[in-house]
């Protein structure tokens, strides 16, 4: 029988020290006890006998077995993230999983939008207006950032630092993250002209709504769609969209999967992979109208 304690102190990696979500956490450990089964069927037992063999059967099976690409990238995702763990703590000296990409199933690459799609949007609230100015102020810090919608909501007067260029989010393991000077103007302007007009003097939250209170998640995607609308942009935009934007964009110009994980407060860096495949499409899609050959 496989042994549990390493397992049960991955979980407790995961939770304690990556702060992952209790879904992702749930999701992973399942994902590695499946395999485990799978395994014990055939006879093998111990976490350092494992191969990238019998990993790639697995992922065979699943896929003989009905299972979805995604739920083969997810697998994949996880036990690469495992058998990377057993090797940082000493358990094994090399990954089986290091063979294995996770390109090896057909997973979806994120929706993004274009730089000029961007811009569009972002042109479309009118800073002259009290909500425009906060509309503004808000999507250009989701954009800047790459911040979850509803860490955007939950921050708070003293989670921003204008002068440094940072903003502090809480949302589980608490990460600081880097906002450009576009963003930075628009809060200015927000906070100078807009909120003291909106907010009372004992709201701490950043973005309020119309009652002075903190903006709702709900709240946001009702303005995010009404501007999406205006800007004539076919896509459905919504705030994962213009995280995945953030990411796409910030490998397009150079940014590495590292430093990308950190600022997206990912728990493992597979999370990010798929934004390289993004990234990728992208470059042969140039490629292909623009050189005279292909």
């Amino acid at each position: 029988m496989f042994d549990t304690a390493l397992v049960n102190a991955y979980r407790t990696f995961l939770s304690e020290e990556r702060h992952a979500a209790a879904n992702t956490v749930d999701s992973y450990i399942r994902d590695i006890m499946k395999f485990t089964d799978f395994l014990e069927v055939g006879e093998k037992h111990d976490f350092a006998n494992v191969n990238e063999s019998d990993i790639r059967a697995y992922f065979l099976f699943l896929e003989e077995s009905g299972r979805s690409p995604a739920t083969v990238a997810r697998c994949c995702a996880a036990l690469k993230a495992f058998f990377n763990h057993l090797v940082d703590v000493g358990y094994l000296a090399s990954s089986p999983t290091s063979g294995i990409s996770l390109s090896y199933s057909a997973k979806k690459p994120p929706r993004i939008l274009s730089s000029m799609e961007i811009t569009l949007l972002l042109e479309q609230p009118d800073v002259s207006d009290l909500k425009g100015c906060r509309d503004k102020a808000m999507i250009e810090t989701l954009y800047a950032t790459g911040i979850r919608v509803s860490e955007l909501v939950k921050l708070d007067l003293s989670d921003i630092n204008l002068t440094t260029g940072l903003i502090v989010c809480r949302n589980g393991r608490e990460r600081i993250v880097p906002i450009h000077d576009a963003a930075i103007k628009a809060i200015e302007l927000y906070l100078s002209f807009s909120r003291p007009k909106m907010a009372s003097t004992s709201e701490s939250s950043l973005f309020v709504n119309a009652n002075g209170e903190q903006m709702t998640r709900q709240g946001f995607w009702k303005i995010l769609k009404g501007y999406t609308e205006k800007a004539q942009i076919k896509e459905d935009v919504t705030p994962k969209m213009l995280r995945h934007s953030f990411a796409a964009h910030l490998l397009e110009n150079g940014a590495n999967l590292r430093t990308l994980q950190e600022m997206l407060g990912y728990a493992v860096i597979s999370s990010t992979l798929a934004y390289k495949q993004v990234v990728n499409n992208h470059l042969k899609d140039a490629y292909t109208k623009a050189h005279p050959r292909a």
